[in-house]
């Protein structure tokens, strides 16, 4: 990177945090409230990525349910156990502490309910490293629909030539694309990339500030972010 971006925009589950335990939580308790018995949690992590009614319509296919109310159900069981296991991906903080300190504005653009975003950044100490924070409710439409991202860029008063969307969903990348946005995927995360091209991959957190503060060491080869034509 030649310049610093004008805007880094960041997914919350499976980018941030490893929420997938207490996602796994909540879809098996409101299982259970229809006597179903539980999923595997790698079975729930595929059907992150979303938002909460994909979930509980993924968690619950073949069942004849009034989906509204177990999206409810769901809602409500995962704010009891928001952040029991959740924890932050390695490097996290410190990445974003690096980027705030470079001036940086950053924006939490999520399909998780608003509500939660916020709680579970203040929970973690993120909340003040956050130019704006958009989940769903926030905006008529989720991640891929370019919305979101459009919306961050809109209150913000930032082109989006500058702007980089990133990820571990192919619904982070496909948004980023129709919202004319560079994307980063991060491949420690919970979703797949295909079939969309991201412009950068990250194997860990770490390589985010190193690859857009320039803080790789002269003549060496950044290993995991390659930004493709």
């Amino acid at each position: 990177m030649d310049v610093l971006p004008s805007l880094l925009m960041f997914d919350l589950d499976g980018t941030l945090i490893d929420s997938r335990n207490d996602i796994g939580t909540a879809v098996n308790l409101t299982r259970a409230d229809y006597g179903l018995p539980p999923l595997p949690m790698e079975t729930v992590s595929t059907f992150v990525g979303d938002g909460i009614r994909k979930l509980v319509e993924r968690s619950l296919r073949g069942q004849t349910i009034d989906l509204d109310e177990a999206v409810q159900k769901c809602a409500a069981h995962y704010g009891a156990h928001l952040h029991d296991q959740t924890t932050l991906y390695p490097g996290v903080q410190e990445g974003l502490l690096k980027l705030h300190a470079a001036g940086i504005p950053i924006a939490l653009i999520s399909n998780k309910p608003s509500a939660a975003c916020r709680i579970l950044m203040h929970h973690f100490g993120l909340e003040p490293l956050l130019t704006l924070t958009l989940g769903a409710g926030d905006t008529e439409y989720l991640k891929p629909h370019p919305q979101p991202l459009l919306e961050a860029l809109k209150k913000l008063d930032l082109p989006a030539s500058g702007a980089w969307m990133i990820g571990d969903h192919r619904t982070d990348l496909e948004a980023a694309r129709h919202a004319h946005v560079r994307s980063g995927f991060v491949r420690y995360g919970i979703g797949q990339a295909n079939p969309e091209t991201p412009t950068v991959s990250f194997n860990s957190f770490g390589e985010i500030p190193d690859f857009f503060l320039h803080t790789e060491r002269p003549g060496k080869t950044f290993p995991s972010a390659q930004v493709l034509p």
